[in-house]
């Protein structure tokens, strides 16, 4: 498609997103806006009898679920690249839409730069995502970590760094080095697959190991 233009179909329930889009996209000239809707009902027609390269589908539609709508387009279309376009940033949602069908997911703050690449991407058969949304799905959800196992150590440990104390301060309240400290801790977020204290000790309230 080196010489075509790209078909493009923005559905969303605000006409004022609809028009910032179509701003932004227009300025692109391997892109073509054939049609834009406020409904699900308005883009199964649209695409039965139209050619459509991709789909930018808000997940909030008046009359449909937007991740739902994603699986009955690729049914009736399946070249067709669904990218959701939405403020929902909740991970549960962003994994069902590729479940469902989905080339990507875009959150709207997204800059008109990586939008574009984002097309290109999906255009090519990738799976393609924002810088944000590629962050959220990286973190790995409560459900998805196993509830890590402890020693009595690591147990004593956790609740002290919980209290705000350093390896020092924790390493004279037990009367260790704070090398072995140290090591306690790099254990513990291995364990939790936490990058810091922070979100180590609050992986350990979600799984009520420590108090808040």
């Amino acid at each position: 498609m080196e010489n075509e233009r790209i078909n493009i179909v923005i559905v969303d329930d605000h006409p004022i997103v609809i028009e910032g889009v179509k701003m932004m996209l227009n300025s692109q000239p391997f892109i073509n806006i054939v049609g834009t809707f406020t409904s699900g009902s308005e883009i199964i027609s649209f695409i039965k009898s139209n050619k459509v390269d991709i789909i930018l589908l808000d997940i909030t539609l008046p009359d449909a679920n937007g991740t739902e709508l994603c699986r009955e387009i690729k049914k009736i279309g399946p070249d067709i690249s669904v990218i959701m376009f939405s403020n929902r940033s909740e991970r549960s949602i962003i994994m069902q839409s590729i479940q469902n069908g989905a080339s990507g997911y875009l959150l709207k703050n997204t800059s008109i730069h990586e939008l574009v690449i984002c097309i290109k991407g999906a255009l090519s058969g990738n799976i393609v995502f924002c810088n944000e949304t590629k962050q959220i799905i990286s973190r790995p959800s409560q459900n998805e970590l196993q509830i890590p196992r402890l020693t009595k150590r690591e147990k004593q440990i956790l609740q002290l760094v919980a209290q705000g104390k350093t390896s020092n301060m924790i390493a004279e309240e037990l009367f260790l080095s704070p090398l072995t400290i140290d090591t306690h801790r790099k254990n513990l977020l291995q364990k939790f697959q936490a990058k810091n204290s922070t979100e180590l000790v609050n992986y350990a309230i979600q799984f009520h190991m420590i108090e808040e």
